[in-house]
Parts: structure tokens; C-alpha cells; sequence
């Protein structure tokens, strides 16, 4: 990946991890927007997005990427997301919409994207970096008994229905698995690392590949 130019960094995750605060830390170090499940939902409520909303603002406001950006500013620094639109969407709407949107975000500046099956979204992306963010499962299970304030047996419970879920999800769409590596240009195992630590890896790996462009 060529940082140099306009460029996207996916981060799948496990559930208990870490991915998600590694996402947010890595777009910190690289001065560019961190999008994720609550940023999208919250656009797409906000705007009442769907595929064809999507194209009928880009065609009619010039400034509807201005209008993005603001409200974006203004979901990251919120405690609670405002929600102005309800809107009910079917999977596969869904599925579509959240590609839709985050391909005309990243086609606007460079971003990092955690979750939301960016690694499917962006894969023929011209500048792009896949990364899987992974742990055993005791770490998972500890992570989450301490962030959720669950019992073992809960984040046990937490972490299958995620697994799960997450698995089919991608299935539905995608004659792939989110746990083949051939997915990503780089895999990390959290276990001995901080979540600061792995932003710094991809960071390096980012630079590293970035000269050989």
C-alpha cells in the first residue's frame, strides 16, 4: 500500500480483540477518519440512506460530501448518536447501502474502516491493506469480562453468537471465509500485545511497503 496516495486500511476483527480500539489508534497515527458500525448507522439513520438515496444525493447537492464530513464530526464526538431518520432496511439493502457509502467515503479521502466487511468492500481497491485482527480465546473471554463487566460463562456466550454471526454474515454474501488469511496482507495475534502496540505494527508494515512503491 502507498501511503503517499489516496488509501484504505480494513481491520476484521475478533470480537474481544482489541480490533476496533487498534482501528481507532491507527487512523490517530495516520491523521485520517476511523469509520465503524456506529458511524455508518449513524449516517445511514441520519440521511435516511439507501443505495438510491445515495446516488440521488451525490447527482442533485454538490455539497453532499461537505454534509457528510459534518455530521461525521459530529457522530465521533457524541456520546449518543443522534438518530433523525428511522430507517428499516433488509439485509442485503443493508449490505449494499454500507458498501455503497463507505466506497463513496473512501473515494473522497483515505481512511481506516474496522469492521462492516471492509476487507470484501475494498478488495479490488487500488490502494488498499487488508488486516485480521486476532487472539486466543482466553484473552478474548478476559478482555470482554472486563470491558462488559460479564461473567466467564457470558463472554463465552458473547463471543459464539459474534463468531457466528459474523461468519454467516460474510458467507451470505461472499464465497469466502473471514478466517482465510488469503483475505489479508497481514494478520496480527493480540495476546502479547497492547492495542497501541499492534497500531504501531501496521503502521510499520504500512511504511515498510510504502517505499517499494
Amino acid at each position: 500500500m502507498n501511503k503517499n496516495e489516496r488509501f484504505v486500511v480494513t481491520i476484521n476483527r475478533e470480537v474481544g480483540s482489541g480490533g476496533r480500539t487498534v482501528g481507532r489508534k491507527l487512523a490517530g497515527m495516520l491523521c485520517v477518519k476511523y469509520w465503524d458500525k456506529a458511524v455508518i448507522d449513524g449516517l445511514t439513520h441520519k440521511f435516511g440512506l439507501t443505495p438510491e438515496r445515495i446516488e440521488e444525493i451525490k447527482a442533485k447537492k454538490k455539497s453532499w460530501w461537505n454534509d457528510i464530513n459534518t455530521y461525521y464530526h459530529t457522530l465521533v464526538n457524541s456520546a449518543d448518536l443522534p438518530m433523525e431518520a428511522e430507517v428499516k432496511l433488509d439485509n442485503a439493502t443493508m449490505f449494499e447501502t454500507e458498501k455503497r457509502i463507505l466506497q463513496n467515503l473512501a473515494a473522497n479521502e483515505s481512511c481506516v474502516v474496522a469492521g462492516r466487511t471492509g476487507f470484501m468492500v475494498f478488495r479490488e481497491w487500488p490502494n488498499h491493506l487488508n488486516v485480521f485482527i486476532q487472539a486466543s480465546m482466553e484473552h478474548r473471554v478476559r478482555r470482554i469480562m472486563r470491558r462488559q463487566n460479564v461473567s466467564e460463562q457470558e463472554a463465552r456466550d458473547i463471543i459464539a453468537k459474534m463468531d457466528a454471526t459474523r461468519e454467516a454474515y460474510i458467507k451470505k454474501y461472499e464465497d469466502t471465509s473471514r478466517y482465510d488469511t488469503r483475505n489479508y496482507q497481514l494478520v496480527i495475534t493480540m495476546d502479547d500485545l497492547s492495542e497501541e502496540d499492534a497500531a504501531e505494527i501496521i503502521l510499520d508494515y504500512i511504511n515498510l511497503t510504502s517505499k517499494t512503491k
